[in-house]
Order: C-alpha cells, then sequence, then structure tokens
C-alpha cells in the first residue's frame, strides 16, 4: 500500500507526462470508473486518461516504478471484474482518449486504431468503404472498445462465420510494465508493417484475452473484408431446448449464418417488456434506411409493423439468423438451407423482426443491462463443441432446479442466451435479473429516458448474495464440465485449470514481462 504523499508525489509527476486534466482523485470519478456491469468493490487510486501511446507507455513505466497496480479500462461494458481493482492505490488507465482511427489501409485489407476505439467509432470510419472487420463488434459496440473487446475476447457481429474478436486481430502494439512498447506480427520486425499475424510465434494471440495481466493494449491492426449485398433473416420457434441447439449447431457445422442466436421464453418475455412502442417506431425506421432502395424499405416496413410483437405470444425457445452472401441470390439459398435444418429438428418459421431490427440498429443503447423494470442483471457463459452442449444445458438446467426455493425466495428471474461460433462451438449463457439497487455505471451507460421510466429497487444485499454465490456455482459446474470462456477477467478460474506444463509456462511469461506483478493483479489469478 503506497501512503496518501506518495500517491500526491506521484500524481504530480504523472500530471507532467500527460495532458492538463488527465490525472484525477476525483472521489466519484475513481469509484464511477472502477466499477463494471455486476462489480463494485475498491475505488481506483488515480485515474489517467493518456492522449497517445506515448503518454500511456511513459504513464505505466511511472506508476509501476512507483509500486502501483496498472489497469486497462476500456468501454467499461464487462461483468467479470477485469479492471475492477485488487488493491486501493491501483492507477486506472482510462483508454478512452486513445479513440484515433489510424489507418484505413485499402489496398492490403487492414485497418489500425487506437484502443479505445468504440466498435461504433470504428464502423462510422469505415462508412462508404464498402469494407469492414470480420468480427466488428459486441452489441454494447456504442461503447465497448477494440482494445477492451481483444483483451477480454468478445463475439457477436460476424462470430458465424468469422469467431471471435481475437481472430480478426493482425497485430498489437502493447504497452508492457516496465513502458516498453512491443508490435506484435510482421510489424515486430524493424522494417515491416502491420500486415500478418503469423511472422513465428504468435506474439498477437498472445496479448489477446490477457484481461490485461501481460501488458496494456494501445492500437490494433484488424483484417478487412468486403461488405457484401446479400443479405437474408430468418426466425424459427421450438417447443425444447434439445431441438433448437440441434438446429443451431447444424446451421453452424455448414457455415450458413453470420450471426445465429437464440433465447428461452424468460429472457424473450424480458426483451419484450423492455422495449417501447417510441423504440418500436425508431428501430423501424433503422430496418427501412438499411433496406436497400426505397420500394425494399416500404415493403420490409409494412411486414415488420403488421407482425407487431404478438406472433411472440405462443412461443417457448426460438433462435435467429442473419446470413450475408455476395448476392441476394446466394443468401435466400442459405436461409433456405437454415429452413430445411430447422423444420427438420421440428421447428416452425416465424416473422424475421427480431434479426431485420437488431442489424439494421447493431449498435444501439445499453438499455438491456437493466430488466424492464430496472432489475439488476449479469450473465455467466460456458463455450462448448456443439456435441456436449445440449447435455451441458441439461446439467445447467439441474442446477437451476436445485436452486429454485433461493430464486423464489429472493425474487431472481434466470433467461438463456443461446449462439454459435464460428463452424465448431455453441455458447451457453443464462442471464440473471433480480431486484437491486443501480449503481452509477448503470445510470450513465442506459438513456436517461429510459431511466425516467422505470421503477426502481432499494439496495437488496440478500438477493444480490445469492446471485453471486449461485454464479459461482455455475462457474464450477462449467469448469467441471470442461467449458471454454471469454473475458475471464478475476471471476472464471484460469490457472486453476491448466495442464503443468501450460500454467508454467504461463508463469514464466508473467514473470518475463511483468516480474513485480503490477499489471492488473488478479486477473487469469496471475
Amino acid at each position: 500500500m503506497i501512503d496518501d504523499a506518495r500517491m500526491q508525489r506521484l500524481e504530480a509527476r504523472l500530471g507532467g507526462l500527460l495532458d492538463d486534466g488527465a490525472v484525477s482523485r476525483d472521489a466519484q470519478t475513481r469509484d464511477y470508473l472502477a466499477q463494471d456491469v455486476f462489480t463494485r468493490d475498491k475505488p481506483a487510486g488515480l485515474v489517467l486518461r493518456p492522449a497517445n501511446v506515448e503518454q500511456l507507455a511513459a504513464a505505466v513505466a511511472e506508476a509501476t516504478a512507483a509500486g502501483c497496480a496498472v489497469i486497462p479500462r476500456g468501454g467499461g461494458m464487462s461483468y467479470s471484474g477485469g479492471y475492477v481493482p485488487a488493491e486501493a492505490d491501483s492507477v486506472l488507465l482510462d483508454l478512452r482518449g486513445m479513440n484515433r482511427v489510424l489507418e484505413i489501409n485499402r489496398d492490403d485489407m487492414h485497418v489500425s486504431v487506437e484502443a479505445g476505439t468504440s466498435w461504433r467509432e470504428l464502423r462510422e470510419a469505415l462508412a462508404g468503404t464498402g469494407l469492414r472487420t470480420p468480427y466488428w463488434g459486441t452489441l454494447s459496440g456504442i461503447y465497448a472498445s477494440v482494445g477492451g473487446s481483444l483483451s477480454q475476447n468478445s463475439i457477436f457481429w460476424g462470430s458465424g462465420h468469422y469467431g471471435s474478436a481475437a481472430e480478426s486481430a493482425l497485430s498489437l502494439k502493447v504497452v508492457l510494465a516496465d513502458g516498453t512498447v512491443l508490435d506484435t506480427g510482421s510489424a515486430g520486425r524493424g522494417n515491416a508493417g502491420p500486415f500478418f499475424r503469423q511472422h513465428g510465434p504468435d506474439l498477437t494471440g498472445l496479448f489477446c484475452g490477457d484481461c490485461g495481466a501481460l501488458g496494456v493494449k494501445a492500437a490494433a491492426t484488424l483484417r478487412l473484408v468486403p461488405e457484401v449485398e446479400g443479405r437474408a433473416f430468418g426466425a424459427f420457434a421450438f417447443d425444447d431446448y434439445p431441438a433448437m441447439l440441434a438446429a443451431m449447431a447444424e446451421i453452424s457445422r455448414q457455415d450458413l449464418a453470420m450471426e445465429c442466436f437464440g433465447f428461452d421464453p424468460f429472457l424473450q418475455a424480458q426483451r419484450l417488456r423492455r422495449e417501447s412502442l417510441a423504440a418500436d417506431a425508431k428501430n423501424l425506421l433503422g430496418v427501412m434506411k438499411s433496406a436497400g432502395g426505397v420500394g425494399k424499405a416500404l415493403r420490409d416496413g409494412a411486414r415488420i409493423a403488421a407482425a407487431g410483437r404478438g406472433f411472440m405470444e405462443d412461443v417457448a425457445w426460438s433462435f435467429n439468423v442473419m446470413i450475408e452472401d455476395r448476392g441476394t441470390e446466394g443468401a435466400a439459398e442459405r436461409l433456405e438451407a437454415a429452413r430445411r435444418i430447422a423444420a427438420g429438428e421440428g421447428g416452425r418459421e416465424l416473422p424475421d423482426t427480431i434479426p431485420k431490427v437488431l442489424r439494421a440498429n447493431p449498435f444501439g443503447p445499453v438499455n438491456n443491462m437493466i430488466g424492464p423494470e430496472g432489475e439488476r442483471w449479469v450473465p455467466v457463459h460456458g463455450i462448448f463443441p456443439h456435441s456436449q452442449a445440449i447435455d451441458a444445458m441439461s446439467a445447467v438446467s439441474d442446477l437451476f432446479a436445485s436452486r429454485e426455493q433461493t430464486l423464489a425466495e429472493h425474487g431472481i428471474g434466470v433467461g438463456y442466451l443461446l449462439a454459435t461460433l464460428s463452424t465448431h462451438c455453441t455458447v451457453l449463457e443464462p442471464v440473471f435479473f433480480w431486484p437491486d439497487a443501480l449503481e452509477e455505471i448503470h445510470r450513465r451507460s442506459i438513456e436517461p429516458a429510459h431511466l425516467r421510466k422505470i421503477r426502481g429497487f432499494p439496495e437488496n444485499p440478500a438477493a444480490r448474495a445469492a446471485v453471486v454465490a449461485i454464479r459461482e456455482d455455475l462457474i464450477a459446474l462449467f469448469a467441471e464440465l470442461g467449458a471454454a470462456h471469454l473475458q475471464l477477467g478475476k471471476s472464471y478460474p484460469y490457472l486453476e485449470g491448466l495442464q503443468i506444463p501450460n500454467r508454467s509456462l504461463i508463469e514464466a511469461l508473467k514473470k518475463q514481462l511483468d516480474p513485480n506483478r503490477r499489471m492488473n493483479p488478479g486477473a487469469l489469478g496471475l
């Protein structure tokens, strides 16, 4: 622990390295920026907002030399404790001040951005180029940053074909604990740019998914692919999850959908209760703008308006597909193949409202980070090979059944988001809702108009503790079942489950890159 006088001296030194106003000891700022969507623990000791890689490197070197832990924070949309300080005098790096798009290279098909660039900002920068990154963001991409997504790893937009965020990265610029700046991939050569990832051992992959335990992402270079014109959308209802998961897995294996995701009855009901008529109108406008051509826009708008929401009333389990191809005929063929698979598993087709609205508004407000009445929300997830997903889902259902009394006693609701990842994985994500007071991160992230409409709840530490306990039981179950995870942070076990050679290698890398263990202590269990 650094005493207050030493922290003041560090603050003064850091103030000389950064722009005016880029160092803060304001209590509210230190508390707010140290919260994630689920966890509020220790506030940061200092908050820094560097403006470029040179300032970032100098600040990291100064802070670690003073003995402080250094923690990178991106858009703040994670919920596994990744950037929540483990030590009271931690220096929190607010990287949102580093949000420039550095280069769009159409000839060599890559784009370089500073780590604090949000996915929405990157999408806006690429608008009109006919290009995008293969993986192009999370549903929270209005805030979630490229660096944060690579540090935590994430999925959604583009994941059906292209996998997770890390799989689109070519090169990273990483600041190490002593302030050294490391370029990965081909950029690690003195006379080459960041155009190729596998130049010898894959150092780019080493710093993806590390949750800031090995270094701070300052910039990233991502692949580019052409935007395509052919799009199709589908939605399907099922009576139970085994049939639905079987259909989703086969669609994934056949590489038919750019995105494929589903809900259980509870989560569907929550989503429908959240949205207002005003949101319907706004979303419909997005659909019409993205439809391509006045005639198609009017037809799409009319179909969605006519369908309304009533079609979901008798639906149990459902999933949606968003399909892309070079032309409309190819997209239609993919959708027809998905229809055959769904029908073969007993599914029936629904109006394509949900996927079409979502694709037209990919980075909307993050109002879904709370329940329809202002309940607190937190997911937990496991990634499985397709062949194990149904058995894993059954084990998770059994665990919740054994906790039924606790759930009912505290008014805790549980839903499921299910998704596919490339051609080989299924993601199972149980989601908790419970009556509890919101934190500052919710109040600053959710639309003010939406906050004014919700009921809200008082502090409910008993329900929160019950959620924590059941969530930890689920994480233990996932570990027992051999699940993989994204955003490991400080929540999911990492070191504990590794084979001895793997653990020895990671420990040796940590010692080499961060000998004093000042880079985000506790992340990955390091």
